[in-house]
């Protein structure tokens, strides 16, 4: 380990062709990942990506003001388990923020001297729900590998952009979806039913048709680790080539330089997402 807790990396000896998706190398510091949060607007995206990620992705002051995403939000997150094969699920699966150590301690009681391990650094990427701002949504889903569809428990189902950011990813031709209800804690347990029953009515036929469902409480943090779980059994890590010239997809970009500033002393770099093709190195 590096400093932090980090894989070390050698840069004069790493053999890039042999690097994967899932090389602690990689997965130590960059995501390799992508999961996309789609719904009706104000059904829980931005609360469960803080939930796993600890980011808050609404930053702008229009975006505080009104309570909603507006602009494409980006966290990333590190998905762990327990090395104790002993350690129950789902608690042995954990999320921290993308600069955690790779081999922190597990906090599960009984198990607190376990390491746990590092299974998937995601980047997730936060959508806004409001129906005029589709045309953002859309550009979201262009790098999702996977998607988490949030639907409000105390609302019915579906609402007007659950079908339409449905509808988006199937066009999308995206395949892997994780379902969570959300706000189980503000209904009643025969209410909760009735809509899993509704869900799985407004899901059959559709890309989503067989998902599982999960009741949560993002707001609560109420069965985030079977998130987690489902997240690292559900959606495949898909392929990145390490060695053929750079491609990646741009949607959104921030100026970080002052005006003035010497050419040697521009900066930059990938703040959300993940590189589809090429291993950069710093110079």
């Amino acid at each position: 380990m590096s400093r932090r807790g980090l894989m070390e990396q050698d840069l004069s000896k790493l053999d890039v062709t042999e690097l994967h998706p899932l090389s602690p190398e990689v997965i130590s510091r960059q995501a390799t990942i992508n999961i996309g949060t789609i719904g009706h607007v104000a059904h829980g995206k931005s609360t469960v990506v803080k939930a796993i990620s600890g980011v808050q992705t609404v930053r702008f002051k229009n975006e505080l003001e009104r309570n909603i995403t507006i602009k494409l939000g980006y966290a990333n997150a590190k998905i762990y388990k327990c090395e104790d094969e002993h350690c129950p699920r789902p608690m042995c699966y954990k999320a921290y923020g993308s600069g955690k150590e790779d081999c922190p301690m597990c906090d599960v009681p009984g198990f607190e001297n376990s390491r746990m391990k590092l299974l998937r650094h995601v980047s997730f990427v936060d959508c806004p729900g409001h129906d005029i701002l589709m045309a953002t949504m859309l550009n979201g889903a262009a790098i999702m590998d996977g998607a988490l569809l949030l639907i409000a428990a105390n609302e019915s189902c579906p609402q007007p952009q659950t079908s339409e950011h449905l509808a988006a990813v199937e066009i999308m031709r995206l395949q892997h979806i994780i379902i969570l209800q959300n706000k189980i804690d503000l209904i009643q347990e025969n209410v909760a039913i009735n809509q899993h029953d509704a869900i799985q009515k407004f899901i059959q036929g559709t890309v989503a048709d067989g998902a599982p469902v999960v009741p949560i409480s993002a707001q609560l943090k109420y069965n985030i680790d079977v998130v987690c779980e489902y997240i690292v059994k559900k959606i495949p890590i898909p392929e990145r080539n390490f060695v053929s010239p750079p491609n990646m997809i741009v949607i959104r970009s921030f100026d970080v330089n002052k005006p003035g500033f010497e050419v040697d002393e521009i900066k930059g770099g990938v703040a959300g997402g993940s590189i589809l093709r090429v291993c950069l190195f710093p110079f």
